[in-house]
């Protein structure tokens, strides 16, 4: 057995477990980040570019290891940078973060999944990869699905470096863009050291237009079926 394979999944779990072990929730907990608020505009002011690649190579870590808060990330760098420069960070490091996940899993499991691959699981990467696009950006637009599984799904489906790092990249812009609007203007808040109110998150006017967009991105599916069923 090549044991080498495994090494890019046994990185992510060793930085996984690190990430529990420092208790990294407490870390990016609004508490915590209230307190050091200040601390890290002035980096901002003082070393902006060393700043920017601080804070894209953080996101990038946390999203390659599968480390819960990513949306805080996106909220606090909502607030301290502004929209449009932390959505644009954003987008580049998670997709980055999201590719190094994808190829860990597609190096050391592709082999092993073709091997015990049963028909079905064989149709459905058929499947999959027939309508790819329409399903990678339904899975990334629509924010029901944990991040890092829908990092992973892809890699078990065969799908390609090149059309998952494109439908990641598009996929996520919408929702990332929302979070960091929203932390554009909770700065104020985090300033006084308080925490602020997300049930904004979840209401309706946040969640509805992303499904909207994921369930657009499945009409060549619905039209490729419709046309099929009326042909037979």
């Amino acid at each position: 057995m090549n044991l080498k394979r495994y090494i890019p999944v046994a990185v992510l779990v060793i930085g996984l477990v690190l990430a529990i072990y420092f208790d990294v929730d407490k870390l990016l907990s609004f508490k915590a980040i209230g307190e050091n608020y200040t601390t890290l505009k002035n980096f901002i002011d003082d070393q902006y570019v060393l700043s920017l690649l601080s804070f894209s190579l953080i996101y990038i870590i946390s999203v390659a290891f599968s480390i819960p808060g990513a949306s805080i990330l996106s909220l606090l760098y909502g607030a301290l940078l502004g929209t449009f420069v932390a959505g644009s960070l954003i987008v580049i490091s998670a997709t980055i973060g999201a590719t190094l996940i994808f190829l860990a899993a597609k190096y050391a499991l592709q082999d092993t999944l073709k091997k015990r691959a049963g028909p079905w699981l064989s149709k459905m990467r058929d499947g999959f990869n027939e309508n790819a696009v329409s399903y990678l950006l339904f899975l990334r637009l629509v924010p029901v699905f944990p991040f890092f599984v829908v990092n992973l799904v892809p890699a078990f489906m065969g799908v390609s470096l090149r059309l998952y790092f494109i439908t990641t990249l598009i996929g996520i812009i919408p929702g990332t863009f929302v979070y960091a609007s929203i932390g554009s203007g909770i700065g104020y808040i985090l300033e006084q050291g308080k925490t602020p109110d997300l049930s904004i998150l979840r209401s309706p006017e946040i969640i509805v237009p992303l499904v909207a967009l994921g369930l657009l991105s499945l009409m060549p599916i619905i039209i490729k079926k419709f046309k099929g069923s009326r042909t037979a």
